[in-house]
């Protein structure tokens, strides 16, 4: 069966009795090249256990399967089950867990499920919980490659640089924990239905090691989201109204770092968000100790 061969995938769902879910985001894909595509550039071989999230009829889970020595494919659509049975007999390797992943500890599963194999994720992920699904992914800290197919937007977000538009907390998070590449767009007809927006394939490989050694990182990731929520306004206005520290405080942190007390977050990169977080946390352990 070819299960991206859109009269077959509509008279395979008619047969299960299945309907598409506004609700859920549920695009299947009617362009063969495109999960080959996906899949060649996950990295996997017969070590590696691959997670799926949302296998949909499955198109992209058989590739996986060829390449992989496992899948885990994790379905939040119980009325998929029978689909998926169907169009997956015969693969050995892949194992279906019907659920919301978001709701999975995910190194539990990963140790559950896995056997000790290197962990990778492959997905067609739903558009309306792209940035939670990568930021549970990413803070899980057990996978080597995370390869998935978002919305243009969000892949320009995750890999844009300090002073462009798309530039900004979410880039700095996916940046700090994986060096992310652009592989490939894919547009609005290679789906059913289709998308009002055009998708794109990225790949994020886990740093060996975070870029910068830091204090305090939940103290930098709250410095980071303060800049951002408010990113017209300076630095020292924005962290002084979203973090409730003082405002002079932070102007003579921003000397000593050698910044400019006018500038705003989205021309600062990593490195001095960094330094910016340890030189504030630094004072604020020093005032709490003189409390």
């Amino acid at each position: 069966m070819n299960l991206t061969d859109y009269n077959e995938i509509r008279s395979l769902l008619h047969r299960h009795g299945f309907r598409f879910s506004k609700s859920m985001g549920q695009n299947f894909l009617v362009a063969s090249w495109v999960p080959k595509r996906i899949a060649e550039n996950a990295r996997l071989d017969e070590h590696t256990a691959v997670l799926e999230i949302g296998p949909g009829v499955g198109c992209l889970t058989e590739q996986l399967a060829r390449r992989a020595g496992k899948v885990l494919a994790v379905e939040l659509d119980r009325s998929l089950a029978p689909v998926l049975r169907e169009t997956l007999e015969g693969y050995e390797n892949v194992e279906l867990l019907f659920g919301d992943i978001l709701k999975h500890d995910i190194p539990s599963l990963v140790h559950a499920h896995f056997g000790g194999m290197r962990a990778a994720v492959c997905a067609n992920l739903p558009y309306n919980v792209t940035s939670p699904l990568l930021t549970a992914l990413l803070r899980a800290g057990c996978f080597e490659t995370i390869t998935v197919m978002i919305q243009r937007e969000v892949a320009r977000r995750i890999c844009a640089a300090p002073n462009t538009p798309d530039y900004g907390a979410f880039s700095l998070l996916v940046q700090w924990y994986t060096e992310p590449e652009l592989l490939f767009d894919v547009q609005p007809h290679c789906f059913h239905p289709q998308p009002k927006v055009t998708s794109s394939v990225i790949r994020l490989t886990r740093r060996a090691e975070k870029p910068f050694p830091v204090s305090d990182e939940d103290f930098l990731f709250n410095i980071i989201r303060a800049a951002f929520n408010q990113r017209r306004k300076t630095l020292p206005n924005a962290l002084s109204s979203g973090l409730d520290l003082e405002r002079g405080a932070i102007e003579r942190v921003l000397e000593n770092c050698g910044l400019d007390a006018k500038i705003r977050g989205e021309a600062l990169d990593l490195a001095a968000f960094v330094e910016i977080a340890d030189e504030l946390a630094g004072k604020k352990a020093k005032t709490t100790a003189d409390l």
